[in-house]
């Protein structure tokens, strides 16, 4: 579980590229970034103007463009803590998406295959006071990422992870 009062939200800061976008999301960027742009910083707005909703990344992915080749251009600051700008907007209802798919499943990274999706967590030191916190509350990551995980893959496939999880643990596995 995040631990935004310790990672201060450095997983939009930190890092060689922005927030990995599938193909269908690209022209959903393109559609919100005029409600989304008053919730940014004058650095992301520029960023944006500069560069566009999305761009290439040194390995032909698209990606979330960066200010100054450091932190995503849609996070926002509270303090030293950096939000997603684009949430934000979701949150106050201004625009209907509430933020890339890779962002919203973090830390699972999704490998598509031809006939399954792999699904990995992504053990970054960043997220160590997550998984602490995980660990002490008893609350495995495909729960905390209950929400992103049923948008991605629907309720069925949900439940279906929340039984195998059921049936590892009455064997004395860890899921």
């Amino acid at each position: 579980m995040c631990d935004l009062s310790k990672c201060h939200g450095a997983c939009c800061v930190e890092g060689d590229a922005g927030a990995p976008l599938r193909e269908d999301e690209l022209e959903v960027l393109d559609r919100i970034r005029p409600a989304v742009a008053p919730y940014l910083r004058p650095e992301g707005r520029a960023a944006l103007a500069d560069q566009g909703s999305y761009v290439r990344d040194t390995d032909g992915e698209w990606v979330t463009p960066l200010v100054d080749g450091k932190e995503c251009a849609y996070v926002v600051f509270n303090g030293k803590t950096s939000y997603c700008g684009i949430e934000r907007a979701f949150r106050d209802g201004v625009v209907d998406w509430p933020k890339p798919l890779s962002c919203h499943l973090y830390p699972i990274r999704v490998t598509s295959y031809r006939a399954y999706d792999a699904l990995n967590v992504d053990h970054w030191k960043v997220c160590a006071p997550a998984c602490s916190l995980g660990s002490e509350l008893k609350v495995p990551v495909f729960r905390f990422l209950k929400d992103p995980l049923i948008r991605a893959y629907g309720s069925a496939w949900y439940e279906e992870a929340e039984q195998v999880h059921k049936a590892l643990a009455q064997e004395g596995r860890k899921a």
